[in-house]
């Protein structure tokens, strides 16, 4: 019976540790690839700001009577959102109302009791009274550059 000598053992002993970090290694992976994915992390709410009441800071600020409740203006009900013209003024405009969805309307067609779309024009639409006179002129917003 022979002895092995010092340096089999030392090759013997590198080659189980060699083995044994592969083996733990395969483990280490395949666990990784087996185990699902945490979900990420819900966004914080986004900050919204709490309205102002216009009459209680008017208050606040030493203001007197609240004043009578005006009818806003008529302009500022209307929002021009596109235009689809053509040069004789013809064509159509995508026109929201009171901060309702925006409809297309075309050129002669009424908006609403009293007021129909007159002409449009390069970012531009005419609104006008039943009788014709011109009423309101909506341009769109100015372009983002």
């Amino acid at each position: 019976m022979s002895i092995p000598s010092q340096s089999t053992w030392t090759v013997r002993g590198l080659s189980f540790a060699l083995w044994a970090f592969a083996v733990g290694s395969a483990t280490y992976w395949l666990m990784g690839l087996t185990t699902p994915a945490a979900p990420p992390p819900a966004a914080p709410p986004a900050y919204q700001a709490a309205p102002v009441d216009a009459l209680a800071l008017a208050r606040l600020l030493g203001a007197g009577a609240a004043p009578a409740a005006s009818a806003q203006p008529a302009a500022s009900r209307f929002a021009l959102l596109g235009v689809i013209a053509s040069r004789s003024r013809r064509g159509a405009a995508l026109i929201a109302i009171d901060g309702k969805p925006a409809r297309p309307y075309r050129v002669g067609s009424r908006l609403e009791e009293g007021l129909i779309l007159k002409s449009v024009g390069p970012r531009r639409a005419v609104l006008a009274g039943v009788d014709g006179e011109p009423s309101i002129t909506l341009d769109m917003p100015p372009l983002m550059k």
